[in-house]
């Protein structure tokens, strides 16, 4: 018995995913465009409410084709 619950693996992936963001945020600062491509890339893999996310940090100006 014992181990860690449900609740406990989604709150604690939620933490590293915020924690992740935050990372991202201010690497995007000084980052080119083609690295705040590859940042955009980055969290529509992490997250689900990613297109809201890459507005807010100014991180894709242009659309990939």
């Amino acid at each position: 018995m014992g181990g860690i619950s449900n609740r406990m693996k989604e709150v604690k992936r939620r933490r590293h995913r915020r924690k992740k963001l935050v990372k991202l945020q201010t690497k995007a600062k000084k980052a080119t465009t083609s690295e705040k491509l590859v940042m955009a890339e980055k969290l529509r893999k992490m997250t689900a409410g990613c297109e809201s996310l890459i507005a807010r940090m100014g991180l894709e100006d242009r659309k990939r084709g």
